[in-house]
C-alpha cells in the first residue's frame, strides 16, 4: 500500500507561482507512475500531469502544458514527486490530489487527501 501526503498549497494572485509536493511511502517505486489532478468546485477530478518514476517520461493536460511541470525526487529514502506550477490563472484554482498507480497503463489507485490552490484575480 502506498501513503501519499501532499503538501504547498495556498492563496496566489493569477500569474504567480506555486510548487506542489508530494511525499510518498509504503513501497517501491520503480513500476510506479506518479500523477497530480485537481478538482474544482461543481466539476469532476481532472487529470493533470504524470510522471512514470522509473525513466521519468512525463505527461500534462493540454490546459497545464508549458506552465506546469512535473518532476520527481527518487534518492533513496526520498520518494517524492513536485508539481511546478507558474503563470497561475483564477481557472488553475481547485483541489490538488497527488496519486500513485501502475506505470503501463497510466492507471491512478492510491490517492492523496488533497491540497487547496486558489488563484485569485
Amino acid at each position: 500500500q502506498v501513503q501519499l501526503v501532499e503538501s504547498g498549497g495556498g492563496l496566489v494572485q493569477a500569474g504567480g507561482s506555486l510548487r506542489l509536493s508530494c511525499a510518498a511511502s509504503g513501497r517501491t517505486f520503480s513500476s510506479y507512475a506518479m500523477g497530480w489532478f485537481r478538482q474544482a468546485p461543481g466539476k469532476e477530478r481532472e487529470f493533470v500531469a504524470a510522471i512514470k518514476w522509473s525513466d521519468g517520461n512525463t505527461y500534462y493536460a493540454d490546459s497545464v502544458k508549458d506552465r506546469f511541470t512535473i518532476s520527481r525526487d527518487n534518492a533513496k529514502n526520498t520518494n517524492t514527486v513536485y508539481l511546478q506550477m507558474n503563470i497561475l490563472k483564477p481557472e488553475d484554482t481547485a483541489v490538488y490530489y497527488c496519486a500513485a498507480g501502475d506505470s503501463d497503463t497510466l492507471s491512478f489507485r492510491s490517492w492523496g487527501q488533497g491540497t487547496q490552490v486558489t488563484v485569485s484575480s
